[in-house]
């Protein structure tokens, strides 16, 4: 076993372990094109500029008319119609003294300046009557004022979201640069498991860790392979380690990475390539490996079904990031108010499930009752994880930091 993951040696601090684990993972330096319609969830794989200027020319933010307000105000409101301007036309000349019917988005014509909402007008008889004092420059869309040709949209390592795509399709995009899916091979371990569905027999239980990791990666766009169940046994272990870094770009696994009798995974990867570090000073979720087999990241989570959810969302999300190319791979948390008290501190960082609700101009949080790592049912219950420092107890109506699920399942 290398000197790293000597059992003699000091935990480390959650912040400084996820930064050593990042500073070890690169991302692919591949792209390939593909059409807005598959781009969502993808990583873009360089800096993008606009191909055109938008809005291309002055345009009506609103159905109306379009006159010059100092016509209005000289003929006292009341002005002939001289036709109308209709979105998809090209700009048209608004004669002298006139207003002209407009529609929104229409290009603004040739000669005016502002644009009267209709619910303020009134036609017929062939003119319009607009309200006093019309303003030069209401209503209008100005050329130019949302994109200009050339200038840079959106950075490389953006993990593209709906509103990413619409902007990309306002500057002219059909298709984007991204990094391709990352292919990522899911292990878990362990004699008692079964796959749900089928039947299960006294001493076993089902995967639910293989199904956890399976919908975060997928929640993550990964390409999965698996869940495999791995049987405590070191030949097999190593074995399907192999296999798996063969065919995929990060390995997952969770148990295995302790201390016990049948923990074979930290060892046939520390055999295979290298642990660059286990055991992290959190709880739940301790056992924690990270390193390479062969040439393939490898993260060993526990196996117990809450702690390898959390570690999963502390460690894994902002790895497998990191590793598809995203710039921004840490989640944000928010000050939330204590709704209970802990008396007991822990040497430990601690993440709690909790559930925040808004209270007022605050928001508060309460804990599940039951802390247990093999609970599952509790983080169903929750929204969040609350981080504890280490040697700190908590009072009622303490600030305390928490990380909001969509941080960390998204």
């Amino acid at each position: 076993m290398t000197d790293c993951c000597s059992t003699n040696q000091p935990m480390q601090a959650p912040a400084e372990a996820l930064e050593r684990m990042l500073g070890a993972v690169a991302p692919s330096g591949t792209s390939e094109t593909v059409p807005l319609n598959d781009a969502l969830g993808r990583v873009l794989a360089r800096d993008l500029v606009s191909r055109v200027t938008a809005p291309p020319h002055d345009n009506s933010a609103m159905d109306g008319y379009a006159l010059r307000a100092a016509d209005a105000r000289a003929l006292g409101g009341e002005l002939p119609l001289s036709g109308v301007a209709a979105a998809g036309q090209p700009p048209v000349e608004l004669p002298p003294g006139t207003a002209m019917r407009i529609f929104t988005g229409a290009p603004i014509p040739h000669g005016a300046d502002t644009v009267v909402m209709q619910e303020r007008c009134a036609e017929g008889a062939g003119q319009v009557t607009v309200p006093e004092g019309p303003t030069a420059g209401d209503h209008i869309r100005m050329a130019g004022e949302d994109l200009t040709g050339g200038a840079p949209i959106l950075a490389g390592g953006t993990r593209l979201q709906p509103q990413h795509l619409a902007l990309a399709a306002t500057a002219g995009y059909g298709a984007l640069p991204v990094r391709p899916r990352l292919r990522v091979a899911v292990l878990v371990t362990g004699d008692e498991l079964v796959d749900p569905g089928t039947d299960i027999a006294p001493g076993q239980i089902f995967n639910s860790n293989g199904y956890a990791l399976l919908g975060l990666l997928q929640g993550l766009g990964c390409d999965v392979r698996g869940p495999a169940i791995v049987p405590d046994d070191p030949d097999t272990t190593r074995t399907m380690l192999e296999e798996a870094a063969d065919d995929a770009d990060f390995i997952v696994t969770s148990g295995g990475v302790s201390v016990g009798d049948a923990d074979f995974v930290k060892d046939a990867v520390d055999s295979l390539g290298h642990l660059d570090l286990w055991r992290i000073s959190i709880k739940p979720g301790k056992p924690i490996a990270f390193g390479q087999v062969n040439s393939t990241p490898f993260l060993g989570l526990p196996g117990n079904p809450v702690s390898m959810f959390v570690t999963f969302c502390l460690f894994g999300r902002p790895l497998i990031l990191k590793r598809q190319g995203v710039a921004d791979v840490h989640p944000r948390t928010a000050p939330v108010r204590a709704d209970f008290t802990l008396d007991k501190a822990d040497p430990r960082t601690r993440y709690l499930r909790a559930r925040i609700a808004t209270e007022g101009d605050h928001q508060r949080a309460s804990l599940y009752p039951d802390q247990g790592s093999g609970i599952m049912s509790s983080t169903t219950w929750a929204n969040a994880l609350l981080e504890i420092p280490p040697d700190t107890p908590v009072r009622q109506g303490a600030i305390v930091q928490a990380y909001p699920y969509y941080e960390l399942l998204n």
